[in-house]
């Protein structure tokens, strides 16, 4: 970088010892896997990069590792993850089940949805909530629902993949707005 220009988060984020890279990188998925793996295909330069990557890193992780992360999620209409989450990600879980507030029966027939899809698949319901009502989620519980196991992992992982790619965005644009280090001053 030239004297007195900032650099922009991911670069900073480019710098960074791969611990300190996949420890900051960590809240947007909750698997310390995806983590390791995003960090190490540093660098990157852009965030549809960023997003190849998370992708590359998300699809080559195991089942136990896929588990991890949708555990640092709580259960759609409740504020505590399963397992443990930053509180970054306990904000940003709440910003994305937003949309649940006003809807209070729909939300209680989620709940015992909730409990039945736990009995069937022994993990929670995953969804990407950001952009749906609680309606929606309440429709896509009930088909999911009637899912194989198999295609049950694959379809709450390809939701897990989506949420991880708006938490990316949310997490370059959080630092972008936040004051940023000066090279070279």
């Amino acid at each position: 970088m030239y004297a007195g220009l900032s650099m922009s988060y991911l670069d900073e984020w480019n710098a960074m010892e791969a611990p300190a890279a996949a420890q900051a990188v960590l809240p947007c998925c909750g698997s310390e896997a995806w983590a390791d793996g995003l960090a190490a295909r540093r660098p990157l330069g852009s965030l549809p990069e960023l997003l190849a990557a998370s992708d590359t890193a998300w699809w080559s992780l195991t089942e136990e590792d896929w588990r991890e992360a949708f555990d640092s999620h709580p259960r759609i209409g409740e504020q505590h993850p399963q397992g443990t989450s930053s509180e970054t990600g306990k904000r940003w879980s709440s910003a994305e089940q937003s949309g649940l507030d006003s809807e209070h029966d729909v939300t209680a027939r989620i709940a015992q949805g909730n409990r039945a899809y736990e009995e069937r698949f022994d993990r929670i319901f995953l969804i990407r909530a950001a952009g749906r009502s609680a309606e929606q989620m309440l429709e896509e519980l009930r088909r999911r629902i009637g899912n194989t196991p198999e295609a049950e992992l694959r379809e709450s992982a390809e939701q897990q993949r989506e949420i991880t790619h708006l938490r990316l965005q949310r997490w370059l644009a959080e630092h972008e707005a936040g004051p940023r280090t000066e090279q070279g001053a």
